[in-house]
């Protein structure tokens, strides 16, 4: 918006807004910002009026001292992801579009699971078929949309890491698979979104490494060199990875142990499906699943151990997700977190490796 508003309006010509190395940066900061200024305005507001998480009677028992605490947290990130993205990116280019819609529409869906939350102090919110459904149908409405749009054969071909020449046509395949990648990203956040601070970071991280993947692979120069798929356009997503990672360090501010807010399925629910959508852009969805390997692992266990109560009706963890198992082993809540970090950290500096190993 800022380069047509300069360019267009005010008829100046500045060189820096057409470096995505500049706006990127920006958007970063000027998420970071908004965040941090709504931030005590949103906490009163919630505090004001009530709007506490109600928690799960299932939980830890030293969850239930957080019973109260504002939710809809992600409001904030959604404010402030928004604002940058239009303010630095691209207007005219159909992935950042894209990519709002897909961040607004399980934004909605979050806030009607949170609403019902609140509402009816009960912690099931939206029911599960309900939830589903609507996440199903923003997904699919996407992936038929790129699918249809898709003006390079890369747009629409699995490429397998480490293999330069690898590159497989997926057909309408590649609607399924960007359906799951969506929905299974989504979901994912949300069920690691169990403790202050552990859902938020290692998304920051991921949208981090996602917006260099997403930087080069639409630059024609570093996507040759790199031997990656070069995806026209696709470059501007690295302002929106930037401005996502700003929007989540500014609301870390307030969600770090002891969260003063929780991010509740609005800011789940549509993190998770827009760092879904930005790998399917980038063509990198398997290095995704590596990246987000914390996600991974927090629903792998939520899988296992159902699967295993209800076939021999046995538990693998102590409770899931995961991050619970350590809780009730004793390990301190901002032990668990903390590491959960490191690992996030490296999950996303092997994805990152993969770029040169081809």
């Amino acid at each position: 918006m800022l380069v047509w508003l300069f360019e267009e309006w005010m008829a100046l010509d500045i060189a820096l807004f057409g470096f995505i190395t500049f706006r990127t940066i920006m958007a970063a900061l000027t998420a970071m910002v908004v965040s941090m200024i709504i931030g005590p305005y949103f906490i009163r507001h919630m505090t004001e009026r009530q709007y506490g998480q109600p928690i799960r009677e299932l939980g830890p028992d030293s969850h239930q001292a957080k019973a109260g605490t504002p939710t809809m947290g992600g409001a904030m990130i959604l404010i402030a992801l928004v604002v940058a993205t239009l303010l630095w990116s691209d207007l005219g280019n159909r992935y950042v579009w894209t990519v709002l819609f897909v961040t607004l529409a399980f934004g909605g869906i979050g806030f009607l699971d949170d609403y019902r939350k609140l509402k009816y102090r009960d912690s099931r919110g939206l029911s599960a078929r309900w939830k589903y459904l609507l996440q199903s149908l923003a997904a699919l409405a996407v992936a038929l949309f790129l699918y249809y749009t898709a003006d390079v054969p890369a747009n629409t071909q699995l490429f397998v890491p480490f293999f330069k020449d690898v590159a497989i046509p997926l057909g309408l395949g590649f609607v399924v698979l960007t359906y799951f990648v969506i929905v299974g990203s989504s979901n994912a956040v949300n069920l690691t979104d169990g403790l202050d601070g552990l859902a938020i970071m290692p998304a920051v991280f991921v949208a981090a490494g996602l917006g260099i993947f997403a930087y080069a692979s639409g630059n024609t120069i570093f996507s040759n060199y790199l031997g990656m798929p070069f995806v026209p356009g696709v470059g501007e997503l690295a302002i929106f990875c930037a401005a996502l990672a700003g929007a989540g360090l500014g609301f870390l501010w307030f969600n770090t142990y002891p969260a003063q807010v929780f991010m509740g399925d609005i800011g789940a629910l549509s993190v998770g499906a827009a760092l879904g959508l930005i790998a399917v852009a980038v063509r990198q969805e398997i290095v995704f699943v590596v990246m987000a390997g914390i996600f991974v692992i927090e629903t792998l266990s939520v899988i296992l151990q159902v699967a295993s109560f209800k076939l021999t009706g046995k538990r693998i963890f102590r409770m899931a997700p995961i991050h619970h198992h350590f809780e009730l082993k004793g390990w301190p809540e901002p032990k668990v977190i903390v590491r959960f970090w490191i690992i996030s950290v490296i999950l996303v500096l092997v994805g990152l490796a993969t770029m040169k190993i081809r």
